[in-house]
């Protein structure tokens, strides 16, 4: 396009005034983007955020990533929060991230995780002493998959949870199957369920399996910082992480430490967001036990919890809900 040298300098005028909002509405970051991790609940729950979000009048963009991965995206502002963030599996690269100012704190949720290794409770019948960790391990023959070397089996997915230093440091007779993603791990429970075979897995709470089928966390030692930096604490002198996970953990929200001054009400939402246990199991029962699709999920979801979203709204922030 053809300018005149009389408009040029009009242009350049209303450059430097246009106003920083507007400018930033102009900048590369117009939408709230929001991660998909490999777990239900998270997945659920983001797409209600994200509903909430879209209602306060802004963009919002779902972007699949890994828990492992999700971290330098929050640092470099490619993703924006994230809706749940546990102790166990998460803590040490939150905490690290957050010691260097790379991503902000936005508040803990009133749930109270757990993650650890879990089994049906009619195991029991089958393995007595049961839920005691060393009950478990002299039963290890009950888990296995091979029928030579009789090692049990742990299936769990692709986040750290430090099991194999679990399994050095107690020495326990079982080996690591990692599967893709926590669909793949209730497909595998559900089989052993319908079979009434002992199946031990990673699972957590608040989950679904807490509304669906009846279980227990293995007592392994009690957790304490300790465990994890000195290996004179607990059984084994030599080696770190001679205990079970935090059995009171929390969980949290994080946000990408640009949220405050792009988005100030979206911002203000996710601190008044607070999900409770129940909220969270909710959110995977009605995907893995009633076979309904996330979007649905989250539709059904916030109905239920209708009460609970009318508390989070800012009453200076616009909404369409």
């Amino acid at each position: 396009m053809y300018l005149s040298r009389h408009y040029i300098p009009f242009l350049l005028i209303s450059f430097l005034f246009t106003p920083p909002l507007l400018a930033a509405k102009n900048s590369n970051v117009e939408k709230v983007i929001i991660p998909l991790n490999n777990w239900t609940s998270q997945r659920v729950l983001s797409k209600v955020v994200g509903t909430l979000i879209q209602q306060l009048g802004e963009k919002v963009e779902y972007q699949n990533i890994s828990a492992q991965d999700q971290w330098g995206a929050l640092r470099k502002g490619l993703i924006h929060l994230q809706v749940e963030v546990w102790q166990a599996s998460m803590s040490k690269d939150f905490n690290n991230m957050l010691n260097h100012n790379y991503i902000e704190d936005i508040g803990s949720h009133s749930a109270i995780g757990r993650e650890d290794w879990w089994y049906p409770d009619y195991v029991e019948q089958s393995c007595n002493g049961l839920p005691n960790w060393q009950a478990m391990d002299s039963c290890s023959h009950l888990f296995s998959d091979d029928p030579i070397n009789r090692k049990g089996v742990y299936y769990t997915g692709l986040w750290d949870f430090g099991d194999a230093d679990i399994i050095r440091a107690l020495n326990l007779k079982f080996s690591i199957t990692r599967l893709p993603n926590d669909k793949s791990i209730w497909d595998k429970l559900k089989k052993a369920v319908r079979e009434k075979r002992p199946i031990m897995i990673l699972n957590w709470t608040p989950n679904w399996t807490d509304v669906r089928i009846k279980g227990k966390f293995v007592d392994f030692p009690t957790y304490t910082s300790e465990c994890e930096s000195d290996p004179s604490w607990g059984i084994n002198k030599e080696l770190v992480k001679d205990c079970g996970n935090p059995k009171n953990g929390w969980i949290k929200k994080a946000a990408w430490t640009g949220l405050k001054d792009q988005w100030p009400c979206v911002y203000q939402l996710m601190k008044n967001i607070d999900f409770s246990n129940e909220m969270i199991s909710e959110a995977s029962a009605l995907v893995i036990a009633d076979g309904h699709s996330e979007d649905k999920a989250a539709g059904i979801w916030m109905k239920k919890y209708h009460k609970n979203i009318s508390s989070w709204r800012n009453s200076s922030c616009s909404s369409e809900y």
